[in-house]
């Protein structure tokens, strides 16, 4: 990147995810220089045991740059080896992979830019890297505690958001979970969607077999959306109203998955984006990354379930939740997850074959099925 703006901006030219380019006292950071600078050393927080190892990085915002999954060497989050910044963000500066926290907009305007940072040792073994600011455009204070136990195979992120203004406040919460993506990814919306939305909630579709015009796109006679290979065009599907608290995506390839988990009442927000498999798509991968790959976003909102869509906080309000993400392993037909597990369930005539993740030992389980008890 090259150099801020020596004085911020006042202005309203750019249009990124309902906001209009309103950055004070924040300055633009929009100048790429085009070339590759030395190596460059991050502080790094690493949290790691038997099963799992997770790295954020506050001085980009406090993001999860890595997820990976030791017993299965599968990075379950999308590890990109670059920072190679491009114009995303809403001050200018973004960066892809990883989980990326967004409020009180879309692309926060501190995305790319340091927070503050603290390690938290809890008497259960676990272990939080606690990361918050206050940003400077409405007073808002955040914090995230990415944790993860000793005895346990998920990442977890403890989320408090207060207003200590007198004034109500507007945000929206989206974690954006990037994922390594090939021609075998598949997407995994709940059961119970049978339709999608874009932004705004400017068009509706059926689902999974999106028909002719979708936000600017012809699908033609019908394409299965959940099938990466299959989306030629950039393009961001939305759910809504589910009854279940899961999102994930699976590598049929691999064998392998991400689910995210949270609560449905407080996490209503769906979504699944691309750059699309063309040479628009293609263009943006290289723009992003040297060497690791298409990604795609598997997004997630919390008191929001479209975007721009925006909600209250009000004055001295604090608002708590939490997410959690754990990598999938031979379940292809994912059928709910909770904390605690993930179970596939497959018809195949007159045989049901039934698969479940844990994210923990467990020394017994009971499986009923239909009334009849299997251990």
């Amino acid at each position: 990147m090259g150099e801020e703006e020596r004085l911020p901006i006042f202005h309203k030219l750019r249009i990124n995810q309902g906001t209009k380019g309103d950055i004070y006292p924040y300055k633009t950071n929009d100048k790429l220089l085009m070339k590759r600078n030395k190596d460059h050393e991050y502080d790094a927080i690493c949290l790691e045991n038997d099963y799992i190892k997770v790295t954020v990085l506050p001085e980009l915002g406090g993001r999860i740059y890595e997820g990976y999954d030791k017993v299965n060497d599968y990075n379950f989050v999308y590890k990109n080896n670059v920072i190679k910044p491009a114009l995303i963000g809403l001050n200018g500066a973004w960066v892809s992979g990883g989980i990326e926290f967004n409020w009180p907009q879309h692309h926060r305007p501190t995305t790319f830019l340091p927070v503050e940072s603290t390690i938290e040792e809890g008497r259960d073994g676990s272990v939080t890297a606690w990361m918050g600011e206050t940003e400077a455009m409405n007073g808002l204070k955040s914090l995230v505690g990415v944790s993860i136990h000793p005895d346990k195979a998920c990442i977890a992120a403890k989320v408090k958001l207060y207003n200590p203004t007198p004034q109500t406040q507007t945000f929206h919460w989206w974690a954006n979970l990037a994922v390594h993506a090939n021609d075998h990814y598949r997407l995994m919306f709940p059961p119970d969607i049978d339709y999608v939305t874009f932004h705004n909630k400017t068009h509706v579709s059926p689902f999974p077999v999106v028909k002719g015009n979708f936000a600017g796109y012809d699908f033609g006679d019908g394409v299965d959306i959940r099938k990466y290979a299959n989306l030629a065009a950039a393009s961001s599907f939305f759910i809504f109203d589910s009854r279940y608290s899961f999102m994930a995506g699976y590598d049929d390839g691999r064998g392998m998955g991400t689910v995210h988990v949270a609560d449905r009442y407080l996490s209503p927000g769906k979504k699944f984006f691309t750059w699309g498999k063309s040479g628009y798509g293609d263009a943006w991968q290289r723009n992003l990354t040297d060497e690791n790959g298409e990604y795609i976003e598997i997004m997630t909102g919390c008191f929001t379930d479209n975007q721009p869509d925006f909600t209250w906080i009000m004055p001295y309000e604090t608002k708590t939740f939490e997410q959690r993400w754990y990598s999938l392993k031979g379940l292809p037909d994912l059928k709910n997850a909770t904390n605690d597990a993930a179970v596939s369930i497959i018809k195949d005539g007159d045989e049901i074959r039934v698969s479940f993740n844990v994210v923990q030992s467990h020394e017994e389980v009971t499986l009923d099925v239909n009334g009849t008890k299997r251990k």
